[in-house]
């Protein structure tokens, strides 16, 4: 199981990197964060949409209802460029925290 903080830590960089591999609904977000985490994420809808909420009054991401092929109405939403500059820094950050860490654990513990 991921700390909460984690999770909530990693949510805005995680959304992004979907986004940016395409436009995507909700319940399709939730879904490929459980697939590409082998199912240890599992989002719940409370935590999903306030992020998304935030990323779109941050002008990072844009959405749009539409009628799916099943009928059912769902509101889109896709990144925009502003959300592709924010997504870069981020992933920069991310990597530097991540190798960071790695070297970390990578170490022999000092014995005294």
């Amino acid at each position: 199981m991921i700390s909460k903080d984690l999770v909530a830590a990693s949510a805005r960089p995680l959304i992004l990197s979907i986004l940016a591999q395409g436009e995507s609904y909700g319940y399709e977000i939730i879904q490929r964060i459980k697939q590409l985490s082998n199912g240890v994420m599992q989002w719940k809808d409370g935590m999903l949409y306030p992020v998304l909420h935030r990323l779109q009054e941050q002008g990072l991401i844009e959405s749009e209802w539409r009628v799916a092929q099943s009928g059912r109405k769902r509101k889109y939403y896709r990144i925009k460029q502003k959300g592709r500059k924010e997504l870069a820094a981020e992933k920069k950050q991310w990597m530097q925290v991540h190798s960071t860490l790695l070297k970390i654990w990578e170490m022999k513990p000092c014995t005294s």
